[in-house]
């Protein structure tokens, strides 16, 4: 039985080194990608690339429903974290090893605005690393509010149309600043799965029902949208 036991506890030594191993080289590896993306983007030239578009619109020209909405569906502790929600990762990180998947990344916004504009969408480790050291520089550089309006404005939402400034004309017809309460929940949801729901008007109205729940729950008012 002893014999037994010391097998067993180099076994688990020998598992926890590799572990520990392949954490460090996929944070290398990580960091790597986030000094190339900086090399060969600098993030100040990226932004104002960004803000020069046609269809860029600022924070003031939305109503404050969708910016509520955005931050209830997407990072409820957006004004509370510094670039990472810990508890958002420790929950997508459980669910992810109990799936074997990347299914839930943990994302904050912040780190989406990394991914829009530096990163591609396809889905590894070393992305989600190199996400948070550039989320890190996107929050000492940048108020919350102008990484709101990056995010608003560098997210896909389907059909050829990325930043609210061409979804909202797009599929609904009319400014941003003209979008209804529930257009406002509705575009909220499109940058979930926007080519699903581009596609299914159905599953489009069931995503924004979901962004007004989490508009409720998390203290926002969502209007007429929640009738």
């Amino acid at each position: 039985m002893k014999t037994l036991a010391r097998i067993i506890r180099r076994v688990l030594v020998i598992a926890l080194v590799a572990v520990i191993a392949m954490c460090a080289l996929t944070v290398w590896r990580g960091y790597g990608m986030y000094r190339e993306a900086l090399a060969d983007r600098p993030i100040s030239q990226t932004v104002e690339e960004l803000r020069a578009t046609d269809t860029y619109t600022e924070l003031d020209e939305l109503p404050q429903t969708y910016l509520d909405a955005v931050v209830a569906v997407e990072d409820h502790r957006f004004y509370e974290h510094g670039g990472i929600d810990p508890i958002a990762i420790c929950r997508a990180a459980f669910n992810d090893l109990r799936t074997l998947s990347l299914r839930e990344g943990g994302s904050t916004i912040t780190q989406q605005v990394a991914k829009n504009l530096f990163f591609t969408q396809d889905k590894h480790f070393e992305r989600k690393v190199a996400e948070v050291f550039m989320a890190f520089d996107l929050e000492a550089r940048y108020s919350k509010r102008e990484i709101l309006e990056l995010y608003v404005n560098s997210s896909y939402f389907g059909s050829g149309y990325t930043g609210i400034g061409q979804a909202a004309p797009g599929y609904l017809g009319c400014d941003p600043s003209d979008m209804s309460d529930y257009e406002c929940a509705l575009m909220a949801g499109f940058p979930n799965a926007p080519e699903l729901f581009a596609a299914d008007p159905q599953a489009a109205d069931s995503r924004a029902r979901v962004v007004v729940q989490q508009m409720e729950k998390y203290g926002f008012d969502p209007g007429d949208a929640a009738s």
